[in-house]
């Protein structure tokens, strides 16, 4: 299929930003939604391994517990759809095994082919860089994964905000995820952005391009 044109995709992230406000009343199409899971299913991981899950919450009581555990921000009820990325508190050698069981399936590979990757897998993540901290390892993959699913979005003409400003603690007690093998990392807001939302029309703050960029 022939590439985005590069007009377009700037346009798109220009037209993004960190919606403060969504309109309530509009709701993101079935179908786009669709898209957007397929987004974060699509999302790349270091080495395949997928160290996350994405809680899309619905419930219009949940959604309040977690708006009060986010310190009232408007984003987490009023926006059409709400994402909630937990990451897994550490990766274990039953998770390769999950993923290479996974690939064989996919791809037909047979198991014992790939004895050798799982080793160098293994290895890392008794002696890599990562080991000495996988709970950071897998938060820096579920960004990876929040970064995907906001362009996608904003190529889609959808909304979003990701959020930070939230309790983790009190949204792993509020969706069941103490004693669980996963974490809160974020959240992200989705929807349409309300016509009074001010921010829409602020430019956008960023260094000059000679000053992040460096080729050498």
């Amino acid at each position: 299929m022939p590439p985005t044109p590069t007009a377009d995709l700037l346009q798109q992230l220009h037209w993004r930003y960190a919606v403060k406000r969504f309109d309530a009343a509009r709701h993101i199409p079935d179908d786009v939604w669709a898209a957007l899971e397929q987004a974060l299913l699509l999302a790349p991981s270091s080495f395949g391994l997928q160290p996350w899950k994405f809680l899309v919450v619905a419930t219009p009581a949940l959604r309040q517990q977690l708006r009060t555990a986010s310190w009232g921000q408007s984003q987490v009820t009023d926006a059409s759809h709400y994402v909630v990325i937990t990451g897994l508190r550490t990766t274990t050698v039953d998770d390769v095994d999950r993923f290479l069981r996974r690939q064989s399936e996919v791809r037909g590979t047979p198991l014992d082919s790939m004895a050798g990757y799982r080793k160098v897998l293994v290895d890392f993540l008794a002696k890599g860089w990562a080991s000495k901290d996988l709970a950071a390892w897998n938060a820096r993959q579920g960004y990876i994964a929040l970064g995907q699913f906001m362009t996608a979005a904003a190529m889609l003409g959808i909304d979003t905000c990701p959020m930070e400003g939230i309790d983790m603690a009190a949204y792993d007690r509020l969706l069941d995820l103490d004693g669980s093998r996963y974490t809160t990392l974020c959240a992200c807001a989705a929807g349409y952005r309300a016509a009074d939302d001010k921010y829409a029309a602020a430019k956008k703050v960023r260094f000059a391009l000679d000053e992040v960029v460096e080729r050498r």
